[in-house]
């Protein structure tokens, strides 16, 4: 029997995409291994949102030369956005690679391998480009066969990704995702369903639905159009599922509608991650966001208005091309502002073959990206830590993962363990308990609080606390 390796980088797609590679190879016969050496194909899922992803890959491909060399048979594999973007470019880069395969050719990577196993030699299964034919047919070429589920390859059996869309049309300068993941299209809304209640029937009880722009969900079925809000209405029907997320949402539709639906279901959980990208609306618009602050604050306003209790992220880019040191104050203010719950911050790195790869001038020296990427990160922590101190001595209710990292490393038949969970509002809570309570609810009264971290004990008599059962 065949043994297979695989090593994944990037985002949540990512991660989902992993798992139903994996999926399809053990209907194949391919058993899953932990190390890259005792694997017969190798498999590396890749990012290209930043240039450090694609570094780490080149720098793992590099170490398992050696294998490869000592293994001839051994057969590795380079899938995901990297392997869209640059195609021909990784085999020149990594002439001991075998086969590169694009997300939206996942499917093939089965007969792939047949075919490097009788000597065909190197495999290309890439999508057609936004160029290359009409979009109906660029869209099939990046279709994916998401049904294909596999537990064992999720963090906790208890939780999955769900994808309801694919692609993105939104085209950001700086974003090559519109050309590796392909046009925008939603996933039809009987395939989702049905998909959740096979995770249902796994034992799953939170998902967490993907999108490049999730909240930007349409589906056409001839005169009807299914919306983000009639998703979620049907999504709260399935049985077994206890908690709905999902991510990555875009500011523009964030509408009162999507809002007031959230709020009226009570397994939607009230986290939004809306990324604003910059502060400054000379910023945004050279990278072609399609929205003013004040668009982001009217949102911003919105969530405040009908769900005063949500917890909304973000995503900020420092250091993009021509950004003054008034552009990034701009940044710090709107994060004093929405005081985020935690904001994923990055330095701005160009990639090839984006818009201001080819328009725009990096100018922004390396020195000053650290520097706001620090700054800004300590703003965003300074606030995180302080809203996570107001829910001392509070009640929360917590999907119990497993142990923690710490634990994970401890003695297998301890009774006592630190436990981890995390709140409707996405919140990491860590707690003394045991491995039995994984998958379970649990009410945990908050003792402390970390910029990233509550800190609590399991509740066992009732305590004066605030409603916080969606924190």
């Amino acid at each position: 029997m065949s043994k297979v390796f695989i090593h994944t980088v990037g985002c949540q797609m990512n991660v989902l995409d992993s798992e139903m590679v994996i999926a399809d190879l053990k209907r194949h016969g391919y058993t899953v291994v932990d190390s890259p050496l005792e694997a017969d194909c190798v498999l590396y899922n890749t990012c290209s949102v930043r240039e450090h992803a694609e570094d780490k890959i080149y720098s793992a491909l590099g170490k398992i030369r050696a294998a490869k060399e000592n293994a001839p048979s051994k057969m590795i594999g380079v899938m995901g956005c990297m392997a869209q973007k640059d195609q021909e470019t990784i085999f020149k880069r990594a002439p001991y690679v075998d086969m590169v395969v694009g997300p939206g050719q996942l499917h093939t990577i089965p007969e792939l391998l047949q075919r490097i196993g009788r000597g065909e030699g190197r495999q290309l299964a890439v999508s057609l480009s936004r160029t290359e034919g009409s979009q109906a047919t660029i869209a099939r070429s990046h279709e994916t066969f998401d049904p294909l589920r596999d537990p064992t390859m999720r963090p906790t059996p208890f939780q999955a990704y769900l994808r309801i869309q694919i692609g993105c049309d939104k085209f950001c300068t700086y974003c090559v995702v519109p050309n590796t993941r392909g046009p925008e299209q939603g996933r039809p809304p009987a395939q989702i369903l049905s998909e959740a209640r096979t995770l249902a029937e796994q034992g799953c009880r939170e998902i967490t639905l993907l999108g490049q722009t999730v909240n930007s969900y349409r589906y056409r079925d001839g005169d009807h159009t299914t919306d983000m809000s009639s998703l979620l209405e049907q999504l709260h029907e399935v049985d077994g599922i206890d908690r709905i997320k999902f991510v990555t949402n875009y500011p523009k539709d964030m509408t009162e509608r999507l809002l007031t639906t959230v709020r009226d279901l009570p397994k939607c959980s009230p986290y939004l991650h809306v990324p604003a990208q910059s502060g400054s609306d000379a910023v945004l618009k050279r990278m072609k966001r399609g929205y003013t602050i004040a668009d982001y604050m009217e949102m911003f306003e919105r969530i405040e208005r009908i769900l005063p209790e949500a917890a909304v992220s973000s995503d900020f880019i420092v250091g993009f091309c021509g950004e003054t040191e008034e552009d990034f104050q701009k940044s710090v203010a709107l994060i004093e502002r929405c005081r985020f719950k935690n904001s994923f911050i990055f330095q701005y790195s160009v990639r090839p073959g984006t818009q201001a790869s080819k328009r725009l001038e990096d100018d922004v020296p390396h020195e000053v990206k650290v520097r706001r990427n620090n700054e800004l990160l300590a703003v965003q922590d300074a606030i995180a830590k302080e809203d996570n101190q107001k829910l001392v001595g509070s009640v929360v209710e917590v999907l119990v993962e497993g142990p923690s990292k710490k634990a994970a490393k401890s003695d297998p038949d301890a009774n006592v363990v630190q436990m981890v969970g995390r709140t409707p509002c996405d919140r990491i809570v860590v707690f003394d308990g045991n491995r039995r309570q994984a998958g379970q609810f649990m009410k945990i009264a908050i003792d402390d609080a970390l910029v990233h971290t509550l800190i609590g004990r399991v509740q066992t008599v009732d305590v004066v606390s605030i409603d916080l059962a969606r924190s």
